[in-house]
């Protein structure tokens, strides 16, 4: 590090102020643990920045303890906060929508005690990463600067809900949460009894249309009323239009203060972490970064993703960081974080690992698959250089940059609610046992929810699998990916997945080679043409369905095969579509629907890759 880089050092003890109470413009008090610098049993003197971290997951943890002494010591002033009707703060929790106000008044009254210097940061992930963007949608004076980790842009369009499905995990939380909920800590024998439902959340997945009344959460009618309110707000209507759902919808309103953006591609929050940067980054004029790892949900201490290993390198140092960060901009020092780039990216997959052929899968000493990668600095997101390149559906499974030119080539399979295609990994939190995110095989195991053998998942007859030949040369795709699908369905309302996998040639330790899930999504065919109102299928007729996956960035080495699967269901990550058109999460009936995919000339299903613009890459052709 050169030595005109400057950082905090350890220069004071700390003084907590646990529960101090902080009241909300409606008289509500919410319970905040302050964290201050001190010098003989005393504050010190002097005033300092302040550091703000707004929880439902219990501010008196150990690590967030942690956290908080880490950056008192340091010279700053660390406030962790229960959210509204979490553990010690008062008024009743309704998750993430509500967060906005009280998030500013909390700000506002931290900017103006006598050890505030005037300037807050925030900080935190997950529901605290989200809950900082809702606060700063109101532009509070005294925010200064923020770390947004896995994060939303919008709840409704890829987050609780994606391309109109319903994400299954936030019903697992839900059943979750209920288990340190205010009730349950004060009533053991019901806090017993919640935590004998989450154990058993499972069973509740295959119980749809989810019953008010029916389950343990009517005895907490607030976590119950949101359930049905997510399952059952289908149309991107008011409800989904809250400032603490809706952060994209208050863009021009939000804050102008430097930001840093931290996610990861196998992360829940993925695209919403990048939607963010883009958006921000051009409305704005203060600096906006995007940090991007191979990580899961909050995983940057870690350098795996599920059945995958990246190798040291891929970790991070989160207090580390976010000091370089916060001594920048709360205490204008020359940290090492005013050389970041704007863009910071982990591009997953460099090959094999040591002793091994080039492309070939092999283990580690976890038992792991070795990915590898590397990061890189970038001026901006999405890469200005990358070839957006359709690569074309064909028959007989190939996937080619060549459009079709045949006449009529499609293929079909039918869709049954009763038996969907089990969840194998993805960009998923939050769902802990039922789901779990990382990059793995496509194939079933015992340990996955759903699978009753151990057969590829592109063995099922309801899942199509469409693969470019063994590629002749190294290639990087990084960046938003989406695809675009002629289809036809026999039903009123259906859902169509897509599936984006890197398939690696036989290896001695994978003699079959592996097909590692990178990124999806789901399209909900009723709002093929806006998410305010639904339009129901005319049955046999054929549509263009375009939809976005998650971005991703990885390395294809040469030997490896680019796979797209196409189906009609990914559970338990998405809620089922009964295939009648009826009212979501209200609908009791279900049809089979026997859907056709077109891939000729007038028809050219297609999935649209980033390529990244380097000689090894430019003007790629693969053809089966």
């Amino acid at each position: 590090m050169p030595e005109s880089y400057q950082g905090s050092h350890q220069a004071y003890d700390v003084l907590i102020q646990p529960n101090t109470m902080i009241a909300m413009r409606d008289g509500v008090r919410l319970a905040t643990d302050l964290y201050l610098p001190a010098r003989n049993g005393q504050i010190a003197a002097g005033r300092f920045p302040v550091i703000l971290e707004r929880t439902p997951y219990d501010k008196a943890t150990m690590r967030n303890a942690m956290n908080g002494a880490y950056f008192a010591r340091r010279g700053y002033v660390c406030a962790i906060q229960d959210v509204r009707g979490r553990f010690a703060s008062g008024g009743e929790w309704y998750p993430f929508a509500k967060e906005a106000p009280d998030g500013y008044d909390t700000v506002e009254w931290l900017g103006v005690q006598p050890w505030s210097d005037g300037q807050v940061g925030t900080m935190g992930a997950s529901y605290a990463g989200s809950d900082q963007s809702a606060l700063a949608t109101l532009n509070p004076p005294h925010l200064k600067s923020m770390i947004v980790a896995v994060g939303a842009s919008n709840y409704y369009h890829c987050s609780m809900r994606q391309n109109g499905a319903l994400e299954l995990r936030f019903l697992i939380y839900a059943f979750r949460m209920a288990t340190t909920s205010q009730e349950a800590m004060a009533n053991p024998a019901l806090r017993a009894a919640l935590n004998e439902a989450y154990a058993n959340v499972g069973e509740w997945l295959t119980r749809t249309p989810f019953k008010a009344g029916a389950s343990i959460l009517r005895l907490l009618p607030n976590y119950e009323q949101w359930v049905i309110d997510i399952l059952t707000h289908g149309e991107y209507d008011a409800y989904w239009q809250q400032r603490g759902y809706a952060i994209a919808d208050y863009y021009e309103e939000h804050a102008d203060v430097p930001t840093l953006y931290l996610g990861g591609w196998y992360d829940s929050y993925a695209r919403a972490t990048c939607e963010n940067f883009v958006a921000l980054r051009r409305r704005k004029r203060s600096r906006q970064m995007l940090w991007m790892g191979p990580w899961t949900h909050g995983g940057w201490e870690a350098s795996y993703a599920g059945d995958l290993d990246f190798g040291i390198h891929s970790v991070i140092n989160y207090n580390d960081l976010r000091l370089a960060w916060f001594d920048h901009y709360l205490k204008g020092l020359a940290s090492e974080a005013a050389a970041w780039a704007p863009v910071k990216l982990f591009v997953m997959g460099d090959g094999a690992g040591a002793g091994s052929p080039a492309g070939a899968a092999q283990r580690n000493g976890d038992g792991r698959l070795h990915q590898g990668g590397a990061w890189r600095d970038e001026a901006d997101w999405p890469l200005p250089a990358a070839q957006l390149t359709p690569f074309y559906l064909q028959i007989g499974g190939g996937l080619e940059t060549t459009a079709p030119t045949e006449q009529r080539a499609s293929s079909r399979f039918t869709f049954d609610p009763r038996d969907p295609v089990p969840t194998i990994g993805g960009g998923i939190s939050a769902a802990d046992p039922i789901m779990r995110a990382g990059g793995f095989d496509q194939r079933g195991r015992a340990d996955f929810y759903g699978c009753h053998d151990h057969l590829p998942l592109n063995a099922r007859n309801d899942v199509l699998t469409f693969q470019t030949a063994p590629l002749a040369q190294d290639v990087e795709v990084t960046g938003p990916i989406t695809v675009h699908l002629f289809a036809a369905s026999s039903a009123l309302d259906t859902d169509f997945t897509a599936k984006v996998l890197d398939v690696f040639p036989p290896s001695a330790d994978y003699p079959e080679g592996v097909a590692i899930n990178l990124t999806d999504s789901i399209l909900r065919a009723r709002y093929r043409n806006g998410w305010e109102q639904a339009e129901l299928l005319t049955p046999g007729q054929v549509y263009e369905f375009v939809f976005p996956l998650y971005p991703t960035a990885i390395f294809f080495k040469a030997g490896h095969r680019i796979r797209l699967d196409v189906s009609s269901s990914n559970f338990p990550r998405f809620d089922l579509n009964p295939n009648t058109g009826g009212a979501l999460g209200v609908e009791r009936r279900f049809e089979l629907a026997h859907q056709t995919i077109y891939h000729d000339a007038e028809h050219p299903s297609h999935l649209v890759l980033p390529l990244e613009a380097r000689p090894s890459t430019q003007s790629v052709t693969v053809r089966g």
